[in-house]
């Protein structure tokens, strides 16, 4: 039963992984590419200019802050103003064809 336990021991510390298992671990990291926790997306910032709408309405900043974060919102509806055209052809394709399947 030694010579069992040795022997374990010894293909264990020797074992090296095979070819077969090699690739499987470059799939799995080509499968799920993992994204930035940090980046902000166009759905962020438009979540981010209603957060901004509400705690302007609710009175959430002082009168001497309401230029600043005016001046922010406005740069940031102009932002999303200039980027959503870009992402309005595609919608704009899809919503156009469906209408036309239905009639």
């Amino acid at each position: 039963m030694a010579t069992k336990k040795k022997n374990l021991k010894k293909s264990a510390k020797t074992a090296k992984p095979t070819a077969a298992a090699q690739p499987q671990q470059a799939s799995a990291g080509q499968q799920a590419p993992q994204q930035d926790p940090t980046a902000l997306s166009i759905g962020d910032l438009k979540n981010l200019s209603t957060i901004l709408d509400v705690a302007s309405t609710r009175g959430a900043f002082k009168a001497n802050e309401m230029a600043g974060v005016g001046f922010l919102y406005n740069k940031l509806q102009a932002f999303l103003a200039k980027v959503a055209p870009e992402q309005k052809p595609e919608a704009t394709k899809a919503g156009a064809s469906a209408p036309a399947e239905g009639k």
